[in-house]
């Protein structure tokens, strides 16, 4: 069986390699697709742009969302994720840096499975990764495509 795709929508070069290092460590072999903003990972999830070509029935099994996105902030990214029957049940974890009550409130209202605040360290970081890989495409039983 093929592996699912993680898909990371993250404008940060340095939390991009964290993750992806933290992926390898815990031994998460699935494809790690990396969109650097809100735009791009629209584009990307209704395959459009400069995605027209790629496969739409090919979803991903979890979306890492930062909300903090040039050109479309992650909340109106899950806004439109949600609206579109093609994408409404994707599992999406809003992974960002703001503790803001207001972010938390408007992404789970949002529809946002979960919301995990990025550790500042790197080691709390890796372990955040691990744990959230090891559930999300491990023991997650995702929605049969």
């Amino acid at each position: 069986m093929k592996e699912k795709t993680i898909l990371l929508v993250e404008d940060n070069s340095g939390d991009e390699a964290l993750t992806k290092r933290a992926l390898m460590k815990a031994r998460i072999k699935n494809e790690l697709e990396v969109v650097r903003d809100g735009a791009e990972a629209l584009d990307y999830l209704f395959c459009t742009g400069e995605y027209v070509t790629r496969d739409i029935k090919k979803v991903p099994q979890v979306v890492l969302l930062d909300l903090k996105l040039p050109k479309v902030d992650g909340l109106e990214v899950l806004r439109r994720l949600r609206s579109d029957e093609r994408t409404r049940l994707l599992p999406i974890i809003i992974f960002t840096s703001s503790q803001e009550e207001d972010d938390v409130v408007a992404g789970y209202e949002g529809g946002a499975n979960s919301y995990v605040v990025k550790p500042i360290n790197a080691k709390s970081f890796t372990d955040c990764i691990q744990q959230l890989g090891l559930y999300w495409v491990t023991l997650n039983e995702a929605l049969p495509q």
